[in-house]
């Protein structure tokens, strides 16, 4: 037979069994469900703050990186508020997790069996779900991560240091969406000394790959630097009482709802697989790396979800060991039944496929507590924190345009929306010029940094519970309106339209006085 007629048999059995693959399809379900279910609702508190800083392209911002605020001002500037191409970074990010937590299995040693229990049980984690629907500072993290692990294994398995270069590049990526990889590479570098893996401190491609993440991530540091380091003060409200508060105990129960509790087994034995019996001692970094990284956010008192990025290199390392101990194909069954229904049951508290209507009456059926995920210290509506901020922004700012429109035009020339906070700047930013709003202005965060943007404080419409708080910077406090929206956050329904005129002092003087970063 020749050659060729060879590689014509060949070829059609390496593509059968690429298509075969778990990670393959997985990936691709994946990928079709947040294609369905992303569209839903309406867009985010932060995707809103995210569209605005991207149209104010810089290095940085107060409180992230540049890279998905420039995702997010692309997708408006081609698609407006389309939700579909606005989430389609995050889903596919979700897809890419899951087909690449599925292949982890596989390198590891696992054959099918344990290829499909990692990726159901990533595709099927509800924090990890929920990754891939908003356009956040999150949704690349649980990939990037993951990556590091991958890249680890086959830097071991093949002893090509070159692998550091991109592990680099990962690494500097993920810093320029979210600064979370800095703690993840803290841990990682403490595991890295206590394990074989140091002797690559003697060679140079690790110090290449650090200097090509330094390259990419320096003109943000450089960013921050020059503006005081801001995101100190932002990093410093999250874990000085904006999060909520939790023993070690109820901080690892977060744990497991937010990975789902069916799970729970799969990564403990993944942790395990890693720390007790790795396939090379080199591996054990990423055991020690999680234990590192729970014991700084538990003591930090960060929030829950810091975590979850490390989850799925420990799922598939936890599937191996389970394809092992399970070699019945009924035990096996049972096993993927056991991760499947349950979240099955789940993914509508974290999908927006819902009416919320029926996502209350189906969460109160269910026994599903919007309080047993709360991350942040505030008072909860019916939908989860999550939901809810996907509500009442079109509402307020239609409302607060109503009365901007309803000025004279005298006092309309000069007016101007202050807002109390970013997604409330940010919808009349992205809604209100359709609506004939006004220009909007905030101290909170990055929209300190833009000032006042020529505004005099003559005429100020904002929002607020009663006049006690503008009483003592303007002598005209007039509530024209209200606020609502039954599926908001609490303290974002029901607010008091103000119009404040005849300020005792000119805004510009008390800027500095209204910056808050949190």
């Amino acid at each position: 037979m020749s050659a060729t007629a060879t590689n014509d048999a060949v070829r059609p059995t390496r593509l059968r069994g690429i298509a075969g693959a778990p990670a393959l399809w997985l990936g691709a379900a994946c990928f079709l469900v947040h294609l369905v279910a992303n569209a839903h609702y309406d867009v985010f508190r932060d995707e809103l703050y995210f569209i605005v800083c991207g149209l104010h392209p810089a290095f940085g911002y107060v409180d992230q990186p540049p890279l998905i605020p420039l995702i997010a001002a692309a997708s408006f500037k081609l698609f407006g508020t389309a939700l579909t191409p606005l989430r389609l970074v995050p889903a596919l990010a979700s897809a890419a997790t899951v087909a690449l937590t599925a292949d982890l299995a596989r390198r590891l040693g696992g054959g099918r069996f344990a290829q499909a229990l990692a990726g159901l049980c990533v595709l099927f984690a509800p924090a990890l779900l929920a990754d891939g629907v908003l356009l956040s500072t999150d949704c690349l993290q649980p990939l990037t991560w993951l990556a590091c692990a991958w890249i680890l294994v086959r830097l071991v398995d093949g002893g090509d240091e070159r692998w550091w270069l991109a592990f680099g590049a990962v690494v500097g990526v993920s810093f320029e969406s979210k600064y979370l990889i800095a703690l993840y590479m803290a841990a990682f570098a403490v595991g890295a000394v206590a394990t074989p893996l140091r002797r690559s401190l003697a060679r140079p491609w690790l110090y290449a790959g650090a200097a090509l993440a330094l390259a990419i991530a320096l003109p943000n540091v450089l960013w921050q630097a020059l503006h005081g380091w801001p995101f100190l003060g932002v990093a410093g409200a999250d874990v000085g009482g904006k999060a909520v508060g939790r023993s070690p105990l109820g901080f690892l129960l977060q744990q497991a709802l937010f990975v789902g509790p069916a799970s729970a087994p799969v990564w403990l034995a993944g942790l395990w697989r890693l720390g007790v019996r790795p396939l090379r001692p080199e591996l054990r970094t990423l055991a020690i790396a999680y234990v590192v990284v729970l014991a700084i956010v538990v003591v930090a008192n960060g929030k829950a979800y810091y975590v979850t990025p490390i989850y799925p290199a420990l799922i598939a390392a936890g599937a191996v060991a389970w394809g092992a101990w399970l070699k019945r194909p009924i035990a096996r069954g049972v096993a993927i039944a056991v991760v499947v229904v349950p979240g099955l049951f789940a993914a509508p508290t974290v999908l927006p496929i819902l009416p919320p209507d029926a996502l209350v009456a189906y969460m109160r059926a269910g026994g599903f507590s919007p309080k047993a995920t709360q991350t942040e210290n505030m008072k909860l509506s019916a939908l989860p924190q999550y939901f809810a901020d996907m509500f009442g922004w079109r509402e307020m700012a239609a409302a607060v345009s109503a009365v901007y429109r309803d000025l004279p035009p005298d006092e309309r020339a000069q007016a101007v929306f202050f807002a109390p906070n970013y997604g409330e700047a940010a919808a009349l930013d992205v809604y209100g010029p359709a609506l004939g709003g006004p220009p909007a202005i905030s101290g909170h965060n990055s929209y300190f940094l833009w000032g006042p943007r020529g505004a005099s404080g003559d005429v100020v419409i904002t929002l607020g519970r009663d006049a006690a708080r503008f009483d003592r910077f303007y002598d005209d406090v007039r509530a024209v309106g209200r606020t609502d929206s039954a599926y908001a956050m609490p303290y974002e329904n029901g607010l008091t339209i103000w119009v404040l005129r005849h300020p005792r002092a000119p805004l510009a003087d008390n800027w500095n006085a209204l910056r808050h970063y949190d």
